[in-house]
């Protein structure tokens, strides 16, 4: 393998879910950040920064849920659905649809930043962090 090799690196048995997956993570997180800063101290570019967070993180997110079916199809070849890897998979899909449901309720508030809306933001969090942990385990890391 040359470390330059297109072909081995874009088509590699893990569909690139484990180089993807860190955005929406990521995203999400500071999106919580500045919506608490927003709160804090009343600053609408706080919140607007949360929203373009959340809106990139919402767009970010269906790569990666696409990338991990097919990693689960290629890299674990389609191994049955059990422990880890169903809560895995199961967790996956609620962090999708949370992210979307957060980024929905943000451009309803646009512009202004809600505790009601935080309180959803910390669950979603919580949600995709248990999730990436239980994702560390199905990829061997936290092993």
């Amino acid at each position: 393998m040359h470390f330059f090799d297109l072909q081995h690196t874009l088509l590699a048995k893990h569909a690139q879910h484990i180089v993807l997956v860190h955005f929406p993570i990521a995203l999400v997180c500071v999106a919580l950040l500045f919506d608490l800063l927003a709160l804090r101290w009343s600053d609408r570019g706080f919140a607007a920064a949360a929203y373009l967070n959340l809106s990139i993180a919402a767009a970010a997110v269906l790569p990666v849920a696409i990338t991990g079916l097919l990693a689960w199809k290629w890299q674990l070849e389609g191994a049955p659905l059990r422990g880890v890897l169903r809560l895995h998979l199961l967790l996956g899909v609620s962090s999708v649809v949370m992210i979307a449901a957060t980024w929905f309720a943000a451009k309803r508030t646009r512009g202004s930043s809600s505790s009601w809306r935080i309180a959803m933001e910390f669950t979603t969090v919580a949600v995709v962090a248990v999730t990436a942990h239980l994702g560390g385990f199905v990829s061997g890391v936290n092993v």
